[in-house]
C-alpha cells in the first residue's frame, strides 16, 4: 500500500521497458558517460554504467570513483546530457 503524499512510480508497458534495457546495454557497451533520470531523485544521475545485474535488477553507475546502484524500474530515461 502506498504511503500518503508519496506518488507512485509511473507504470510502463513491456515495450518501454525493453527499449530502456536496450539503451542501458548500449550505454554499458559504449563506456560513455550518460545521464539517467531516476524516479524520486531531483537531479539526474551522471556516470558510466559498469554493471547490469539481472539477478538483483540493479544498474551500477560509476561517477568519480563512487558506484551508485539504481533499481532498473526506477530509471525513467537515459540521455547523453
Amino acid at each position: 500500500m502506498a504511503k500518503a503524499g508519496i506518488p507512485k512510480r509511473p507504470t510502463r508497458d513491456e515495450f518501454e521497458l525493453e527499449e530502456l534495457g536496450s539503451q542501458l546495454v548500449e550505454a554499458k557497451d559504449d563506456g560513455d558517460e550518460r545521464a539517467l533520470t531516476v524516479w524520486g531523485v531531483a537531479e539526474k544521475v551522471r556516470g558510466r554504467i559498469t554493471v547490469l545485474d539481472s539477478r538483483t535488477r540493479l544498474v551500477h553507475v560509476e561517477e568519480n570513483g563512487a558506484t551508485k546502484k539504481i533499481p532498473f524500474l526506477d530509471i525513467m530515461k537515459v540521455s547523453y546530457e
